[in-house]
């Protein structure tokens, strides 16, 4: 792999799904990859190595769901534990970015491409990660562009 081509996986990870987005390889633009299962634990963190492995992923992004007012709650602490486990397993930097409304941002998206309420559930989460990834790009990016 390029030296310049780094891609990177984000993750919008909820109770019973995580949505996963991965950026292209120069690390600018990211689309939404796939959902899968949150529980098991050691199943779903098996499911993304094998994609990080399937795709060169060289870091990760993990929305951080604060609340309203900035706080970590406890679904926040939940997301920093699992992020934690990923780092462990994964032996990759996971940086974890504020992610509040994505998911309301991703359902009004899909609401605007008239897509079926049924469809827009299975797809919810793989663009809010695909949001909270482009969001992480751009800012890191910065002055760039």
């Amino acid at each position: 792999m390029a030296r310049d081509e780094r891609r990177i996986m984000g993750l919008d990870v909820g109770e019973r799904r995580i949505g996963v987005a991965l950026s292209d390889a120069e690390g600018r633009l990211a689309s939404p990859l796939t959902t899968i299962n949150a529980r098991p634990v050691d199943q779903c963190v098996q499911r993304i190595a094998r994609l990080v492995a399937e795709h060169a992923v060289s870091e990760l992004v993990v929305g951080l769901p604060l609340t309203l007012r900035g706080e970590i709650g406890p679904q926040a602490r939940a997301v920093q534990q699992f992020a934690h486990q990923l780092e462990e397993r994964l032996g990759l930097p996971v940086h974890l970015f504020d992610e509040r409304l994505t998911t309301a941002a991703a359902d009004q998206l899909l609401r605007e491409t008239g897509l079926k309420p049924e469809k827009r559930k299975q797809q919810v989460d793989q663009v809010a990660a695909a949001i909270i990834l482009q969001d992480f790009l751009d800012q890191r990016r910065g002055a760039e562009g």
